[in-house]
């Protein structure tokens, strides 16, 4: 199994130390329009990932098609992260079909309700998630793996 993750931050200290190593990871996408156009962030971002995990970039429109072309075979090993959910339903709606959605961490902001410590949904949130869970997604809201899900109801 593959894992997937929401997560505002994409690489960092969380990912690098728990995540990675909790799920045996040993390649790494970051599903990021801004990002997979930027190769100077994407460089600076290239060195917090330890070695021995090889590390991706790609829009989201691109992403099914790298994912079916690259990982087909080795999918148990790959990590994916995206920083909208948005963009984790516009990957699942063109093809990346997946279980599980992991949502670490999104930031507060107007507009948005702090339902955990870690996570601030806005109504467009509310609507992605909702529709991950009426396509039998379930839904993870941890920070770290060893920790329980920390929220009940959003």
């Amino acid at each position: 199994m593959f894992w997937v993750r929401v997560d505002n931050r994409l690489i960092h200290g969380q990912v690098i130390e728990t995540w990675i190593p909790y799920t045996r990871t040993r390649s790494l996408l970051v599903v990021n329009d801004e990002l997979a156009a930027d190769p100077v962030r994407q460089g600076i971002m290239g060195l917090a990932v330890p070695h021995g995990i090889d590390i991706f970039f790609s829009s989201v429109s691109e992403s099914v098609d790298l994912i079916r072309k690259k990982f087909d075979h080795r999918l148990s090993y790959l990590f994916i992260l995206f920083s909208k959910c948005s963009d984790a339903r516009q990957a699942f709606e063109k093809g990346l079909m997946f279980s599980s959605l992991n949502i670490g961490n999104l930031h507060y902001g107007p507009g948005k309700k702090q339902i955990c410590s870690h996570i601030a949904l806005s109504r467009d949130d509310r609507t992605c998630l909702n529709y991950f869970t009426r396509k039998g997604v379930d839904l993870d809201f941890r920070c770290v793996p060893h920790k329980q899900i920390q929220v009940d109801e959003w």
